[in-house]
């Protein structure tokens, strides 16, 4: 069975973009300014870091995409 890959992305508020990277694709550091355009870069990277790591899947890849935001809210 092919699990799904785990990708975590977190919003850095300084740079304005996601940032992911993952543990089950070694060198996966990638960001953007949205969820889509992250998610159109994933999908060309993952394949090409696990080629590159000698960890290449056949047929379909699976990944799942987690994303964290902390926003604050001030009160008045």
């Amino acid at each position: 069975m092919n699990f799904p890959l785990e990708i975590t992305a977190e919003w850095d508020t300084e740079a304005g973009a996601w940032v992911a990277t993952s543990d089950d694709v070694p060198g996966l550091v990638t960001e953007a300014e949205t969820m889509e355009v992250l998610l159109a870069r994933l999908r060309i990277m993952i394949p090409e870091l696990l080629a590159l790591n000698g960890m290449a899947r056949q047929g379909d890849i699976s990944f799942r995409l987690r994303s964290e935001r902390l926003e604050q809210v001030r009160t008045v």
